[in-house]
């Protein structure tokens, strides 16, 4: 009985103690505001200031201010202060609830990185940083924040803003509607200084209609929509066989369409390479001899056709000459299974509405890459996804696109500046690049900054298998997570990247003399797997190399200034794809069986 007794003593005087403290929390400001009000209210009405006496002004009142009438110190000593101390306490929890609470709900977490930690990302590193990286900024005087960086967002509670500079390269993993449209790629397409590489396979209200016209401004857009997601005109062609001359660009051009089609884990099989090879040496035939890409389409359909084993011989490519010989001569049971891949692989060139993309077109004009990586244009690559043909097109595309910007970035002195952004976005579904984990080692010192956005970690593991998305994951400088990490492991290994810190722990014993009081520190993880899994849209984590993580608040184009003209314009930009789409399907005479 007697340890009974004491806790509920010691627990009593504890509530004694809570409640006096919340007594004076109240008492105190409000009788100092009853002495401040009811010495105005004495001023305003031609009564003597009083000396500095709070207890006396608000529980005797009269005393103080003895000239006064009633009614003046029922209204100054009274009412005001209550009023002026609900409105303090309204306004405190306000700004509590705003700094505590400030995007929607979501809850701070501690122990991660503060803003030292991650100063390579601050306004003053990254600026300085920009200065030594762009020639063209050394003797600026005053930088706009857009040329210093791409921005990622804000650290946690706090306005200082995060920016990856214009030498990384960066990984962002988000599950949809979790903000990397919105917070992410737009942004970065609005604020970049130079050219704009998007891939994606949504139009309307995604980035190609809300940023179409700020990049119009820029310089010329120009967009490629083979299957008509925006229902875009055709208003440029771009030939794929441009970079296909040598038997290193022909292989790359049937990698894209043997990745297009096949995972990672089955590119290895005797028949995926061997169609793969055939389609090689035709592209480059088709290429030494300045022929639309189609035409290897008419040659898969009839092996026996001697046009690109002539073209192969007559420049001095006899040795692949020789091998597509053998395989045409072969086993006619494995010739037919190798050419009936590669048909498979380059089926979307017998779509006639997809080829003009490809094929020389006299009425609009041809995409150089070359040119576009020193302008200020922009390029949107559409497609669907499982696109197949379709989306090797697109993979190719931006492709040769990055390999013309370090071409030219080896030309200019080794980086570009303005430096060229690509966004891949999608890029496990419509832009699978083969050798994307190996580009990006090399690509942000070259001024080109990569942005591959995916779904999931897994995602990107089954495009270019466990060693090539580790050596993507390796190699970027920066990496974004955010919500909806629903992989354990994925989860967990993020989770042992951030780290543990150390927690105090409070135990408490009872005896017969008494309570006793004992602290002990354990470490935990700073953010375990499952508050990763729950992180709340409009959050991400940012992983840098050489930094602690950070915990972000995202930056949605629609939350900056100018985004009533922004949702305008994707407004005009939404309904146009609407019309077109409308134009293009509308019924005609002959669908009701009428004469014209």
């Amino acid at each position: 009985m007697p340890p009974s007794s004491s806790s509920s003593n010691t627990d009593g005087y504890d509530l004694v103690l809570r409640l006096l403290l919340g007594v004076l929390a109240v008492v105190v400001p409000l009788s100092h505001l009853a002495w401040l009000s009811g010495n105005i209210t004495a001023y305003l009405t031609g009564t003597n200031w009083a000396p500095y006496q709070p207890t006396n002004a608000l529980l005797h009142p009269e005393q103080v201010w003895s000239d006064a009438g009633e009614t003046s110190l029922l209204i100054g000593a009274r009412i005001v202060p209550v009023l002026l101390l609900l409105a303090l306490g309204a306004g405190a929890g306000v700004l509590w609830a705003q700094h505590n609470n400030r995007s929607g709900g979501r809850k701070k977490i501690t122990d991660m990185a503060k803003a030292r930690d991650i100063e390579p990302l601050m306004a003053k590193a990254i600026t300085d940083k920009a200065r030594s990286l762009r020639p063209s900024l050394k003797d600026s005087k005053h930088i706009d924040a857009k040329d210093t960086g791409i921005l990622l967002g804000n650290l946690q509670g706090s306005r200082h803003e995060v920016r990856m500079g214009f030498e990384d390269v960066a990984v962002a993993i988000m599950a949809p509607r979790s903000g990397k449209t919105t917070s992410l790629a737009i942004p970065s397409m609005l604020g970049a200084p130079g050219p704009v590489l998007l891939t994606s396979n949504k139009a309307a209200g995604d980035a190609f209609t809300t940023a179409y016209e700020a990049r119009a401004r820029a310089g010329v857009v120009w967009t490629m929509d083979p299957q008509q997601i925006a229902h875009a005109a055709r208003e440029m062609w771009w030939n794929p066989l441009a970079s296909a001359t040598t038997l290193d660009g022909a292989n790359r051009l049937a990698g894209h369409f043997l990745a297009a089609s096949v995972d990672a884990s089955q590119q290895g099989d005797f028949w995926s390479k061997a169609g793969s090879n055939i389609l090689s040496q035709l592209l480059l035939a088709a290429a030494l001899d300045a022929r639309p890409i189609t035409d290897i389409m008419q040659w898969l359909a009839f092996p026996a056709d001697r046009t690109p084993l002539d073209i192969l011989r007559d420049h001095d490519f006899a040795a692949v000459a020789a091998q597509l010989k053998g395989t045409v001569e072969g086993p006619p049971e494995t010739r037919d299974g190798i050419y009936e891949t590669a048909r498979q692989y380059a089926s979307a060139l017998l779509n006639a509405e997809i080829a003009a993309w490809v094929t020389p077109q006299k009425d609009v004009p041809e995409f150089r890459p070359e040119q576009f990586v020193t302008s200020t244009d922009t390029l949107f690559l559409l497609s669907k996804d499982g696109g197949g043909g379709a989306s090797a097109l697109i993979a190719a595309c931006a492709d040769s696109v990055m390999r013309a910007a370090i071409a030219q970035a080896e030309r200019a002195g080794g980086r570009l500046d303005p430096p060229m952004l690509a966004i891949l976005d999608e890029a496990a579904n419509v832009c699978k690049i083969s050798d994307l984990p190996d580009l990006y080692s090399h690509l942000g010192s070259r001024g080109i900054i990569p942005i591959t956005i995916l779904q999931s970690y897994r995602q990107g593991q089954k495009v270019w298998g466990d060693a090539g998305m580790d050596a993507m994951w390796s190699a970027s400088t920066v990496k974004v997570i955010g919500s909806g990490i629903d992989d354990p492991d994925f989860a967990d290994k993020l989770s042992r990247l951030i780290g543990d810190h150390d927690v105090e722990t409070t135990s408490t014993s009872h005896s017969e003399s008494g309570k006793s009081t004992s602290v002990s520190m354990r470490q935990e993880r700073i953010l375990p797997a499952d508050a990763i899994r729950a992180l709340p849209k409009g959050t991400a984590l940012c992983f840098a190399t050489g930094m602690r993580a950070a915990m972000l608040d995202l930056r949605p184009w629609y939350w900056e200034p100018g985004a009533e003209e922004l949702s305008a314009a994707s407004a005009r930009a939404s309904q146009a794809i609407t019309a077109r789409a409308v134009a293009k399907h509308a019924p005609t005479q002959s669908d009701f069986g009428l004469a014209t």
